[in-house]
């Protein structure tokens, strides 16, 4: 019987901490005898250790602890041959089985026992590597405030990039928070007729709709009330032009009997840290408690006392979310806000809006795929193969960047989308595709009586995984996408942040332009389905058993971007 150490997932980073603790020992100092008496410090544990991941050092290590830090804890960098069988002799649960190490020039190298890594992850099937390492509690409310009446009603033709933009990001967000185990919910409802709900379905996102004779009027009145009776409220009366705390001038209006709130007093008085000191005072306006409204129905959908609201807003409009979270704290609301915020969106030489990016994109795209595809390119399955395709490559467009950061995107007609190259969304497609196309060739050769039905991974001889490729896919893709999809939860946790929050929401991107750059360069390089001949049934399986949990890792990233798999091109 298996121990429960060879049944747990490996994990990258419990095998990090474990190598450092048995680097380090159980002490904490390390005695310097070049110092007479003093003692030296340990370094951060963070740092001893570090995963590689190219395949030129990953021909020779797998880990390593430079001979910096070993210089910091040994005399003239020199392991002690105690500690050197502490850590060739490390187990642990989700600890990945070391095969041997040795001290070189660069440091202490690693080498991982990969057949052992292998069996441990594809003979009992991939499934736990495919989800985040544990299921978080709690609702998040996802805002996205491009969605709401500035008064009138956002349409696709007046909605900006940038925008845009923070659409996808709270979409993007939404789906990975619910992997994980929050309730989430997204603000505000959209009317269920409405021109933005069709387009967003065409990028494919579900966003909540309601019927259209449906109204916050009876919430309005509850936050106006709530605004009303606020102990931030300010009582005017004098009449003309007034500024606020930072200098912002306001319309000059009839400011007695206005409601107005002093949101700087919000923040300072209770302790909030990270807002905008000349937010000032601000006049209550109807569009602000239409959206403080949804924000409070949003939060009562929660099963939970407590939500987090997480605000997706561009950095044009920052400001104007401040203010709004502060509005929504004065009426009472006690709900943790974060707020994150996105770079501008830059089309240089070209102004277009995002109904007219998505439409030129559809026709390069559809363009593309007739060059490429000649005739073939009719009918409703390309119809909707091109609208997925379409809706990965803006999502790649849009969602590859640092939020923080700014898009530039080239909008030329004669730019053209091309299926060919690393270039983003549409070659994640095609490898995905071509993973699909792998296993119904298998298929078929079964049908054929070619080759016999995959056997189960506990009879097979892994060791045959011999390409450095395979290995690749294994260590840089397969065992680290849980801890992944671990990283948003954590960033909402973090506390003293102040009010913005910076989460990495071009990991999942990244990651699938990379897999797929590693994935089809070696899939061009060997020869996945060999001949029918028994002696090389092992190797081929055991590839299949691999290339089966590459495509299931595929579905699982491409889940979080709310992007169906396409199975044929």
């Amino acid at each position: 019987m298996e121990n429960i150490e060879e049944l747990s997932p490996l994990r990258i980073s419990p095998t990090v901490r474990a190598l450092s603790s048995a680097l380090r020992g159980k002490r904490e100092n390390v005695h310097d005898s070049r110092e007479g008496n003093g003692d030296r410090v340990f370094p951060d544990p963070e740092k001893l250790w570090f995963k590689e991941s190219s395949a030129k050092n990953l021909r020779n290590r797998d880990f390593l602890s430079p001979i910096t830090m070993l210089n910091t804890l040994f005399a003239d960098g020199q392991v002690p041959p105690a500690v050197m069988s502490r850590v060739l002799s490390l187990r642990g649960t989700g600890v990945l089985p070391v095969a041997g190490g040795e001290v070189m020039g660069e440091g202490l190298r690693l080498r991982v026992d990969r057949v052992a890594a292998f069996r441990t992850v594809l003979a009992a099937g991939a499934s736990d590597y495919l989800k985040p390492s544990s299921q978080r509690e709690g609702c998040v409310v996802i805002n996205c405030p491009a969605l709401h009446p500035k008064p009138d009603t956002p349409t696709p033709d007046t909605l900006s990039l940038g925008q845009l933009r923070t659409v996808l990001i709270a979409d993007h967000m939404g789906a990975v928070m619910s992997r994980q185990g929050f309730e989430v919910v997204f603000c505000p409802v959209l009317p269920e007729d409405s021109g933005m709900v069709s387009f967003l379905r065409a990028l494919g996102i579900d966003w909540p709709t309601a019927p259209a004779n449906w109204t916050t009027e009876e919430q309005e009145e509850k936050i106006h009330k709530a605004l009303e009776n606020s102990p931030y409220r300010e009582r005017v009366t004098e009449r003309g032009r007034r500024t606020s705390g930072g200098g912002r001038k306001v319309e000059e209006e009839e400011n007695e009997g206005a409601l107005r709130i002093n949101l700087k007093r919000v923040f300072q008085e209770e302790g909030l840290l990270g807002y905008d000191p000349t937010l000032g005072t601000s006049t209550v306006h109807r569009d602000s408690v239409s959206h403080l409204a949804q924000l409070d129905l949003s939060t009562a959908d929660c099963t939970v006392a407590m939500a987090t609201t997480l605000h997706v807003t561009s950095c044009q409009d920052e400001f104007r979310q401040q203010q709004i979270a502060m509005l929504w704290r004065a009426s009472g609301a006690t709900h943790t806000q974060r707020h994150l915020v996105c770079g501008p969106v830059k089309t240089p030489g070209c102004l277009l809006t995002a109904a007219q990016y998505l439409q030129l994109r559809k026709g390069q795209m559809k363009e593309a795929s007739e060059m490429k595809y000649g005739d073939k390119v009719e009918g409703q399955t390309w119809d909707d193969i091109i609208k997925v395709m379409t809706s990965a490559t803006v999502r790649f467009e849009l969602l590859s960047t640092v939020h923080t950061s700014p898009v530039t995107l080239d909008v030329q007609r004669e730019g053209g989308v091309s299926t060919k190259g690393p270039r983003g969304g549409v070659f994640v497609m095609y490898n995905c595709a071509r993973l699909h196309t792998l296993f119904d060739s298998y298929e078929r050769g079964v049908e054929k009586g070619l080759y016999p039905e995959i056997p189960e991974g506990s009879q097979l001889d892994f060791s045959a995984l011999k390409e450095e490729g395979e290995w690749l896919l294994l260590f840089n893709y397969l065992i680290p996408f849980s801890e992944l999809l671990d990283q948003s939860g954590q960033a909402l946790d973090c506390e003293g942040g102040g009010a913005r929050v910076n989460i990495r929401t071009e990991q999942i991107c990244k990651f699938l332009v990379s897999l797929s750059k590693d994935f089809s360069s070696y899939y061009n390089r060997v020869h996945v389905l060999g001949e029918p001949l028994p002696h090389l049934f092992n190797q081929m399986f055991c590839r299949l058993h691999l290339l089966r949990a590459l495509r299931e890792l595929y579905h699982s990233a491409l889940e979080t971007l709310n992007l169906p798999p396409i199975r044929q091109l």
